[in-house]
């Protein structure tokens, strides 16, 4: 029972460091910011669900505060990226994907170690618990870039996919026109030298 208790929380930590991620992309300084903060106060709702803790969200919203207050210092040092042209809004929203990554599996693993031990909003070591954050957000940025090398690879085969069934597709078409061509010609509705010419054309164009 514990052990899927842990599977589940771990389970809910990993999707709101994706969400989280994908909130660190948004190319607007600050909304990042408002987002990823929306998104982690749903993970500790969850798993306040998922062990039976009793949730109240202004309680949420400062204990999330009070813990990433320095986490999110080191991404407002990166957010000043965001306001350069063209490649300020790139470098700036994949750096602060990884932070935004980082800093979710953080709060989530601290909330987990938390309520495993039986604890509830009520016991919350504000001090200890912050300094537990602050060594998890460092491993957090390496669990981070692993996602994002395996959403980039997933991405790399979903595109290779479609460019492969976009061409099997084009060459069905080709086959096709082809033999409506043949066609046409046995029919004598095309000559020799006109058949010849729309094939070549149609080959030269696949």
């Amino acid at each position: 029972m514990k052990n899927e208790r842990i599977e589940s929380a771990d389970k809910i930590i990993r999707n709101h460091i994706v969400w989280s991620m994908g909130a660190g992309l948004i190319p607007v300084p600050i909304a990042d910011f408002f987002a990823v903060s929306a998104i982690q106060l749903d993970m500790v709702r969850q798993m306040c669900k998922l062990y039976d803790v009793d949730f109240k969200e202004t309680e949420g919203k400062a204990v999330i505060s009070s813990m990433t207050g320095s986490g999110l210092a080191r991404l407002g040092a990166r957010v000043a990226i965001k306001f350069i042209p063209g490649i300020g809004s790139v470098v700036g929203g994949v750096t602060m994907a990884v932070l935004s990554g980082a800093s979710s599996y953080a709060l989530g693993e601290v909330f987990k170690k938390h309520f495993e031990t039986g604890g509830t909003f009520l016991d919350f070591d504000i001090d200890r618990l912050t300094k537990m954050y602050k060594e998890k957000f460092e491993k957090g940025k390496k669990v981070a870039e692993k996602i994002k090398r395996e959403q980039e690879r997933k991405q790399e085969v979903v595109e290779k996919v479609e460019y492969q069934e976009a061409a099997q597709k084009e060459q069905k078409d080709v086959i096709s026109k082809l033999v409506k061509l043949g066609e046409l010609k046995e029919k004598g509705i095309l000559s020799d030298e006109e058949f010849a010419a729309m094939k070549k054309k149609l080959i030269n164009e696949f």
